[in-house]
């Protein structure tokens, strides 16, 4: 199942540039409100099964009407140093521990557009994210994808002069610029990939590939993840998981290089779907 907001509606993806409206297919069963779905996660899975093959309803939509599938979630995790070779770019150890920070939840935004670029050095990381979809408590690491509603495409932009500012990193509030957390362009339940702990990630600029590794290589997987933070706070349906980014980021280039009006930032994971962004001056 493919779940996306299109145009602020719940809606099934069916194919490419296909999509059902839910509530007009369930008679209102299920609202308009996209991040409510995940609270009756298992209820819409249920009622995306029993669809008929040719469901009536099936509109076209395109790609400029497409939002943040999960828009308004009540926590935000995101991981640091979670695949070696970003670890060692970076300067740092692979980590024992996974890092946590968080990106506060106005800097989320949809899949295609304009980002305004802040001044400073504004560096790209592109991620694989996990949605939750149900509430879960000191979960086991081999029950952790049971609770996973799907995943999804999403870049972890970062401001690098403010995150290395001060005693202390600024790792949240350097991530959390307007615009610097968009994801998309669809929610994929597990089912549908291959290998859900062997996806491919990357992105490119202006057509130059930046970044490209495989989830697999993931110092915590998915489970592991889940496991470990549901350890400390429960998760809550639509909670997010930014879970890393493999290298290739600007700070880890020599010399160092960063994103600038004009630039065009494609980010994708394979099996999952494609984000596109114009970076623009910001004010």
């Amino acid at each position: 199942m493919r779940v996306a907001n299109v145009s602020g509606r719940l809606s099934l993806v069916t194919g490419p540039g296909e999509v059902v409206d839910v509530r007009r297919a369930s008679a209102g069963l299920f609202d308009s409100d996209v991040q409510a779905a995940y609270e009756r996660w298992d209820e819409l899975v249920e009622f995306a099964a029993g669809l008929p093959k040719e469901t009536p309803g099936v509109v076209e939509a395109p790609v400029e009407a497409f939002g943040n599938p999960v828009p308004a979630p009540r926590q935000v995790f995101a991981i640091g140093l979670n695949y070696a070779d970003h670890a060692d770019e970076s300067s740092f150890a692979v980590p024992d521990e996974p890092p946590v920070f968080t990106k506060f939840a106005t800097s989320l935004s949809g899949p295609y557009g304009e980002i305004a670029l802040p001044p400073g050095t504004v560096d790209w990381e592109v991620e694989l994210v996990v949605v939750v979809g149900r509430r879960g408590h000191r979960v086991a690491a081999e029950d952790a994808w049971s609770y996973v509603a799907g995943v999804s495409v999403g870049q972890d932009l970062s401001e690098r002069g403010l995150q290395r500012v001060g005693p202390a990193p600024q790792f949240s509030l350097a991530k959390s610029y307007p615009g610097f957390g968009p994801v998309g362009p669809v929610v994929v339940t597990p089912d549908e990939l291959p290998n859900r702990d062997n996806l491919e990630l990357g992105c490119l600029i202006n057509g130059e590939q930046m970044q490209k590794g495989h989830t697999s290589d993931m110092v915590f997987g998915v489970p592991e993840l889940i496991a470990r933070l549901s350890a400390v706070t429960p998760l809550l349906p639509g909670d997010l998981i930014f879970t890393g980014t493999p290298a290739g980021v600007g700070l880890g280039r020599t010399p160092e290089r960063y994103l600038a009006p004009g630039d065009e930032l494609v980010s994708y994971v394979r099996g999952v779907g494609e984000m596109r962004h114009r970076m623009v001056a910001g004010h």
